[in-house]
């Protein structure tokens, strides 16, 4: 198992909901065969089944990218539902999701053409999971450090400091200090052409 596979087995302290029975269908209304969704995620198609059957619980990281993969957000995935689209969201309305150690609070609007969350990252949590994927991701650090590796070079960003960046870069953020960093993290959803390029076409029915 690579570190990418590293999840904690259903039920056991991530305040997920289960996301099982929305993994699968929302991959089979890609068109995507268990094995191509589970190559483009770098899962294998073993583990991403686990988690389709409920075996498993994604974490933060796997959320996002399968989320990139199958056109949709993150609260689709996790089949959380908005009455209306309004413009505003409330802090009081922000409720936390945790997963490996990560804990994020949706910031924007579901089913928009961008996903806006705030994130707080422990200090050494999947710090080694290197992501490449369409879009484009911006970040803003509001406390403490984060190490971005862009390619082959390596930033430490302060508060007040921002990356904006092409995602198909690869790339890899951990917490500099201690206490975990907290950010403000905008990524976008493709669902174009361009997108299923990128990502590559799936052979065969989806399973």
């Amino acid at each position: 198992m690579n570190a990418s596979e590293a999840a904690s087995p259903a039920g056991q302290g991530d305040d997920l909901p289960a996301v099982a029975p929305q993994l699968r269908a929302l991959r089979r209304r890609a068109g995507l065969t268990l094995e191509a969704a589970a190559g483009a995620a770098g899962l294998s198609p073993a583990h991403l089944s686990r988690l389709e059957t409920g075996h498993r619980q994604p974490s933060l990281p796997m959320l996002l990218a399968l989320a990139r993969i199958y056109g949709t957000t993150v609260s689709d995935l996790l089949g959380e539902t908005a009455a209306d689209r309004d413009a505003i969201v409330r802090a009081a309305g922000m409720e936390p999701t945790r997963a490996a150690g990560w804990t994020y609070f949706q910031a924007g609007a579901p089913g928009r053409g961008m996903q806006a969350l705030r994130v707080r990252v422990p200090y050494r949590a999947e710090g080694d999971i290197v992501r490449v994927h369409p879009g484009e991701e911006w970040l803003y650090v509001l406390s403490g450090r984060l190490r971005l590796r862009l390619g082959d070079s390596a930033h430490l960003l302060a508060p007040g400091d921002s990356a904006h960046f092409d995602s198909l870069t690869p790339h890899r953020l951990n917490a500099d200090d201690p206490d975990g960093v907290e950010l403000l993290f905008v990524h976008t959803l493709l669902q174009s052409p361009t997108a299923t390029l990128c990502l590559g076409h799936p052979t065969g029915d989806p399973s």
